[in-house]
């Protein structure tokens, strides 16, 4: 069986590593995983997000693929993890 890497970061998953189920997906390795969870919240907070919206849920995944690696991040998509763009007063 071939080596699996981490979508995001590129480094090798060990073999024997238990990913989450959503995470394996990609695959994505745990550290990057928890840096997505970490972002997904803040993502949810800064844009007001409800999770009872279909569209809101929708968002949420579009911006999981583009952190993992997956998919382009897109025009309308904000990068929270950067400072500059995190000025909720603007």
């Amino acid at each position: 069986m071939a080596a699996r890497a981490c979508t995001r970061c590129k480094v090798a998953i060990p073999d024997g590593e238990e990913l989450e189920e959503a995470a394996a997906a990609y695959p994505c390795c745990a550290k990057c995983w928890a840096e997505w969870k970490d972002y997904r919240v803040m993502l949810m907070n800064e844009m007001r997000l409800d999770m009872s919206m279909p569209d809101h849920r929708k968002l949420v995944r579009k911006n999981e693929r583009a952190f993992v690696g997956v998919a382009p991040p897109e025009g309308g998509m904000v990068d929270y993890a950067d400072e500059k763009n995190r000025n909720p007063d603007a």
